[in-house]
């Protein structure tokens, strides 16, 4: 789908426009941005499509081709090129430069990651850390949200219930109609926001009940909250 909407065949490779309606570019006569305009295809979009190619597993060599031709004679690769049948009378000719910014050193920059990317066979500028967190981990517990603007009515068993306060507070709940009680002080978070994680265990049949006492006041909510929870079959 985003390629049959933003891809661009072109003589020297394939390039992409950046989104749907976007404004920034060369009029669809040739003339230039003046506050308004079509957004064209940019050449360091092919290089990165390239590294997400490199992370499947596939041949980056036709992308450094791509861009490596959308360069002028001199070596210098623009912000946009054409991505239109041509315009000889306006100079604009499909897969060539537009008129934009040109050198785009970020669209050179794109290029030499892709260089060093394709000879050490992995992304050259990918950060372990992110990729641990995103590729190498087992998808987290699940976790609702609870605030007093958003009163959620029911939440999964499994999953974790943060109840969040713009105030310290000490959550009084239950998950046995009182039967039993449990005290939970909130955490801080930096933005200032309280909060109380409840781990709803997998076979929790009765609703989860709960009030809150405001130490800051020394006064209770006086009234109670309750969410039942859902067992799939």
């Amino acid at each position: 789908m985003v390629d049959a909407i933003l891809k661009v065949g072109t003589p020297f490779g394939p390039c992409w426009r950046r989104y749907n309606h976007d404004g920034y570019g060369q009029r669809d006569g040739g003339g230039p941005y003046e506050g308004w305009g079509r957004g064209r295809a940019w050449p360091l979009l092919t290089g990165e499509r390239g590294h997400y190619e490199l992370a499947a597993g596939r041949d980056v060599t036709p992308y450094l081709h791509a861009m490596e031709r959308f360069a002028t004679a001199a070596g210098l690769l623009p912000e946009q090129v054409w991505d239109t049948r041509d315009l000889p009378r306006a100079r604009m000719f499909l897969g060539r430069p537009t008129g934009s910014a040109m050198p785009l050193m970020w669209a050179h920059a794109e290029y030499i990651k892709l260089l060093r990317s394709r000879h050490d066979g992995q992304i050259f500028d990918r950060i372990p850390a992110v990729a641990e967190r995103y590729q190498g981990r087992r998808p987290r517990q699940p976790m609702e949200m609870w605030t007093f603007n958003r009163r959620v009515r029911s939440v999964r068993a499994g999953t974790i219930l943060r109840i969040h306060a713009a105030a310290p507070f000490r959550l009084r709940w239950t998950g046995d109609e009182w039967a039993g009680v449990e005290d939970a002080a909130s955490r801080p978070t930096a933005p200032g926001i309280e909060f109380v994680d409840l781990p709803i265990a997998r076979l929790q049949a009765a609703p989860i009940r709960f009030t809150f006492f405001w130490p800051e006041v020394e006064h209770w909510e006086g009234r109670d909250f309750a969410i039942t929870v859902e067992n799939p079959g």
